[in-house]
């Protein structure tokens, strides 16, 4: 199996990477309705390499929003399925000008793969296409595989739920496996086995009917922009760094102390950490590492905020309105309507005279833990063992992806997180980048993992 997987990897090298850099090329960013026909574009590519990888019943299913890609191979119905899960929608590319390169033109520089969506996600969902071709040219293809790649990950995977619920029976698997996380380095391999939720919120606060001159009626009229920023440092004790809407601890579950002790043996500097970062210092809640702050703990920050007049050269304007975009990472037992009710809440209540406040909801999802005893887990882990040598560790992300906790809700089956990335890739951020080793360490990992696990779930 091994020289078979090793051989057709060297063998076709060159062409897994150029695919990769076709479907990067497609601007698919669901955000964003000017890019509708490039999101629908890259679900049409992402069927024809499906067919062309030897996927049987591929399929582009419509939805309420964009399309969810299915397809798969049922070898035997006696033998374990496995059911993939990724995303071919990207994050906005903004702001432009902070790019090395065009962000839908990838390029490879120092071994690593430049463009929107390297890393997330269609890196590494495609890493599971070319394993699967290589299982079938070669083979080895051992269980059942199911796959189901949607459009609509990066704003919240809106409709995934009700096509879900619709399609149980397309669907049964025994497991979902994710890559859509990271390693903690390309050393210190690493599978990840808690995420925290997401409530993402928008607000709006507005004053006067138009924009005024500030000379004329500065001093006297509210300010949106001044409000705003007043309610948001609001939220964060200045201190103790602990969001302070109220009620918004009482379900947090905290860890033991046991937890705690394994969690911090992962291998970190902080001091590499500020200088990769180019900060003199952190910020986060007191009396966590950083480790802990930053997938244990929840949290809340600005993602955005916009108001007045933005332009080029100065332009003296008391301003009509003000929004900011407010994302609060979670952590289990947060539920993301509570925390939504009781930011709106008390985010009104901080309105002051003069001005009126409207808070919306965007999206939101509940954090997970996986457990570390189940067969998926073993073989991910034996998966990687292999390839990398040594053993994976169990970590946690800080991100979110909602869906796992939508799995095991409706199709009663656990998810292993077994991403490739890394924390430095800058998804979400300007000049997204994904190594090309990382790109093949998962489609060489990738086949071990179905190997091993019909080997546990057949015993």
């Amino acid at each position: 199996m091994e020289s078979k997987i090793q051989n057709y990897i060297s063998n076709n090298r060159d062409r897994f990477l150029n695919e990769l850099m076709e479907l990067l090329k497609i601007p698919s960013v669901s955000a964003d309705p000017a890019y509708k026909a490039d999101v629908l574009k890259t679900a049409d590519a992402v069927a024809q390499r499906l067919r062309e990888a030897g996927v049987d019943n591929v399929e582009i299913c419509p939805t309420a929003g964009y399309p969810i890609v299915y397809g798969d191979k049922i070898i035997d119905p006696t033998k374990p399925t496995v059911l993939v899960y990724g995303h071919y929608d990207v994050q906005p590319a903004d702001p432009l000008d902070l790019w090395h390169s065009p962000p839908f033109e990838p390029v490879i520089k120092n071994d690593r793969i430049y463009a929107r969506g390297s890393a997330d996600d269609k890196g590494q969902m495609y890493m599971h296409v070319k394993a699967f071709e290589i299982m079938m040219k070669e083979n080895i293809l051992p269980c059942n595989v199911k796959f189901m790649i949607e459009g609509e990950e990066e704003v919240g995977s809106a409709n995934l739920g009700t096509f879900t619920e619709a399609n149980k029976a397309k669907l049964a698997c025994d497991c979902v496996l994710i890559s859509d996380t990271s390693l903690i380095a390309n050393d210190i391999p690493s599978i990840t086995v808690g995420l925290r939720g997401l409530a993402y919120i928008e607000v709006l606060v507005t004053g006067p009917n138009r924009d005024l001159h500030s000379g004329v009626y500065g001093g006297a009229v509210a300010n949106p922009i001044n409000a705003l920023c007043e309610m948001i440092s609001k939220l964060i004790d200045e201190k103790s760094r602990k969001i302070t809407i109220p009620g918004f601890y009482d379900d947090v579950l905290d860890l033991s102390t046991e937890e705690r002790t394994l969690l911090n043996q992962i291998p970190f500097s902080a001091e590499d950490y500020k200088s990769d970062l180019k900060i003199d210092a952190t910020r986060g809640e007191e009396g966590y590492t950083i480790i802990e702050q930053t997938s244990t703990r929840p949290t809340l920050d600005v993602n955005g905020i916009k108001g007045g007049y933005l332009g080029e050269g100065a332009k003296t304007v008391l301003p009509s309105w003000a929004s900011a975009k407010i994302s609060m990472r979670l952590v289990p037992n947060q539920h993301p309507d509570k925390i939504q009710a009781l930011f709106k809440s008390y985010f009104e209540s901080l309105t002051p005279a003069g001005c009126k406040t409207e808070v919306s909801f965007h999206h939101g999802g509940e954090a997970v833990v996986v457990p570390i005893d189940t067969p998926e887990f073993k073989a991910s882990s034996k998966a990687m063992e292999k390839t990398f040598g040594k053993a994976a560790l169990p970590a946690r992300g800080g991100g979110s992806i909602p869906i796992v906790a939508l799995f095991e809700q409706v199709l009663g089956v656990k998810s292993v997180l077994m991403g490739f990335g890394l924390d430095s890739d800058d998804i979400h951020s300007p000049n997204e980048n994904y190594g090309v080793w990382n790109y093949f360490k998962g489609i060489e990992t990738i086949p071990y993992f179905f190997h091993y696990y019909t080997e546990m779930k057949q015993k």
